[in-house]
């Protein structure tokens, strides 16, 4: 994948993917983080996916300018995190600090979202390996390794041979929704599949899950909304 600009005001950041299965060009934007992606067939040069990007220019500012609830966490902004939202405050010193209703990012203001991701990313490992390793235990299967990513289409998964991964931006859901993603992903240590078995040991180990799961399916998009990249 290639990454270019279509100029502007504002630029827009494109990524260019060539596709073997590809018949034509299509331009995509993701309805998760407002990414632009040009898809191309193998063929083709950059410049033909470029032009056609300038064609669609009318039609993809106004797909982006839907999205200007797009929020970059600067100072004064305020986050979501475990379910509550906290005002980004600035301040001197080296450690991001977590203090009721908000949150304390030293550094410069450019600084700030890639501080507040390292910092988020933490939280999340340490929350979601306690929840993993909770599940893990009164189930009576372990699992093999624990990774997180920044995922746009799953809140986590669990491969054959027993590694969960997470998207850290669960930190900034509520604690309970935390909870049964982790439950979720352990529960498939027992049963790779979304069967009638498979519920019901997600109801053994968290309980009653069909809240979290209805608010995931609601307001789960709405936590790619924060663009820790700028």
């Amino acid at each position: 994948m290639g990454q270019h600009v279509l100029p502007g005001n504002p630029p827009v950041p494109l990524i260019l993917r060539r596709s073997a299965r590809a018949r034509r060009i299509s331009l995509r934007v993701s309805s998760l983080d407002g990414r632009v992606t040009l898809t191309l067939p193998s063929h083709l040069s950059d410049r033909a996916a470029l032009a056609f990007a300038a064609e669609k220019e009318d039609w993809l500012r106004g797909h982006l300018s839907a999205r200007s609830d797009d929020v970059v966490p600067l100072p004064g902004v305020s986050l979501p995190i475990e379910g509550a939202m906290r005002v980004i405050t600035s301040v001197t010193g080296r450690t991001v600090r977590l203090i009721e209703d908000r949150i304390e990012v030293p550094g410069s203001a450019d600084r700030v979202p890639a501080r507040l991701a390292g910092y988020l990313r933490a939280r999340a490992r340490d929350q979601l390996a306690a929840a993993s390793d909770h599940y893990s235990a009164q189930l009576g299967l372990p699992y093999s390794r624990l990774t997180l990513r920044d995922t746009r289409s799953r809140w986590g998964s669990c491969t054959q041979d027993g590694a969960l991964m997470y998207s850290w931006r669960l930190i900034l859901a509520a604690p309970e929704i935390l909870q049964y993603v982790a439950a979720h992903e352990v529960a498939h240590l027992a049963e790779m599949n979304h069967s009638q078995d498979f519920w019901d040991v997600v109801q053994r180990l968290y309980g009653d899950y069909r809240g979290p799961r209805a608010w995931l399916r609601r307001n789960g998009a709405d936590l790619h909304r924060y663009r820790f990249d700028g």
